[in-house]
């Protein structure tokens, strides 16, 4: 399964740059990176219907963000006997055996 995570590590970084800069062109109330292209409006820029289509695309994409990072957790989890806790665990119950406190 190593090759499948690099793969979907790969499309999450790609998912998370376009996810971030599709956030940065959005405009607020007509504020945004949209209104460096030109003119105060920023509709104009990219066209009428542009911040339809940008937040639908947005909202796509921030569900494929949730999801491979869902499934990039499910792919890279520790199997359930091999614990670092566990064996965080085991090594400290074994080296306080001698008193902590004694010269």
């Amino acid at each position: 399964m190593g090759i499948v995570s690099i793969i979907l590590l790969v499309v999450f970084a790609l998912v998370s740059v376009l996810l971030i800069v599709l956030v940065a062109i959005q405009n607020e109330e007509s504020t945004g990176l949209g209104g460096i292209f030109g003119g105060s409006d920023g509709n104009s820029v990219f066209g009428a219907n542009t911040s339809k289509v940008i937040t639908k695309a947005t909202a796509i994409l921030g569900g494929v963000f949730m999801i491979l990072a869902l499934c990039l957790a499910f792919l890279n989890k520790s199997p359930a006997g091999d614990s670092v806790l566990e064996g965080a665990a085991t090594e400290a119950t074994q080296t306080t055996d001698s008193a902590w406190y004694s010269n």
